[in-house]
């Protein structure tokens, strides 16, 4: 009977989304926005900087990649949730479930990275601007990207083949926005405090993470303000601005939901912090990295327009 009942879910509902008639749609109307503003604004800058070859350089590439990034970490969560809006059925396969925690922390993972990388290439362009041709070649900035990648998609496999092996026996209510470690280890039938461990991985790495980004953006800023002139100052801050920017906005939510260790919130603001993290934050990234530069602007300008003439011929 117990071997029975540990076989019995196959499937997790999402208790928390209010029924079509309750009015879900007021929520589903604003986030699907924010999803294709998401999307078409991180689009835009990926191409603009594909297409224009006076971006070819690596601050550019690497904000392209996490552009890249941002689509699909969306797309993991999102359309779930605007499914779950709408339908009368709010559930998600155990497999499915897998998947959608898996790429989406894979995804956050190798973000982490590439923001690390990017830290690292503004510290050596502003720190030692003479070495910067000959220290960050093309080949290695592949090298970064790819082993960012590389490394965020492996980190979690054990976790989440360790999950998939745990029995499941009820209930099956996930109360969170998307499937999550925390709340989906809470349905196993069995002792998951193994899981510990895991989590001190995920935090020294992050901390690492975390302090490497600090380092080198102090760094930075005691550089840039030695700078005698006034005008290089202030391009050489304005370089900065977006990526300390989108640094607080991703590690604060990262360290809100994922650093807290024994610390309990309520369940209406760990589902904001949660809605901060899978989605306010990568709202923000096409909004700073796109109004913040001029060359950015003015390259995505250029691609509406072209992209508007190859239309109307």
């Amino acid at each position: 009977m117990d071997q029975e009942n540990q076989t019995m879910v196959t499937e997790f509902y999402f208790s928390d989304f209010p029924q079509f008639e309750k009015g879900s749609l007021l929520f589903f109307i604003p986030l699907f926005l924010i999803y294709v503003f998401i999307i078409v604004g991180n689009f835009m800058i990926f191409f603009a900087v594909q297409l224009d070859t006076r971006l070819h350089s690596p601050m550019y590439n690497f904000i392209s990649i996490f552009s890249f990034l941002e689509i699909w970490y969306t797309t993991v969560t999102i359309p779930k949730m605007l499914s779950n809006l709408v339908s009368k059925e709010k559930t998600i396969s155990f497999i499915g479930c897998l998947l959608q925690m898996y790429f989406f922390h894979s995804l956050g993972i190798t973000e982490a990275l590439v923001l690390t990388v990017m830290a690292i290439d503004r510290y050596i362009a502003i720190c030692h601007p003479l070495h910067y041709a000959t220290i960050m070649t093309p080949q290695l900035c592949i090298q970064l990207s790819a082993g960012s990648s590389i490394f965020g998609f492996l980190m979690l496999l054990p976790e989440i083949v360790w999950i998939s092996t745990l029995p499941f026996c009820g209930p099956n209510q996930i109360h969170q926005l998307f499937c999550d470690f925390k709340p989906v280890l809470r349905l196993a039938c069995t002792d998951t405090s193994m899981i510990l461990i895991e989590d001190v991985i995920h935090a020294i790495s992050i901390l690492t993470s975390v302090c490497i980004i600090t380092l080198s953006y102090l760094r930075i800023i005691a550089v840039i303000l030695r700078i005698p002139s006034g005008k290089s100052r202030q391009k050489a801050f304005s370089t900065c601005a977006a990526h300390i920017t989108i640094f607080f906005l991703f590690f604060g939510s990262v360290t809100l939901m994922y650093l807290r260790f024994s610390v309990t919130f309520p369940p209406l603001l760990d589902k904001a912090i949660a809605l901060m993290f899978a989605v306010l934050a990568p709202l923000f990234n096409p909004i700073i990295y796109s109004l913040r530069n001029k060359d950015m602007q003015d390259n995505i300008v250029c691609s509406q327009n072209m992209f508007n003439v190859s239309g109307s011929q």
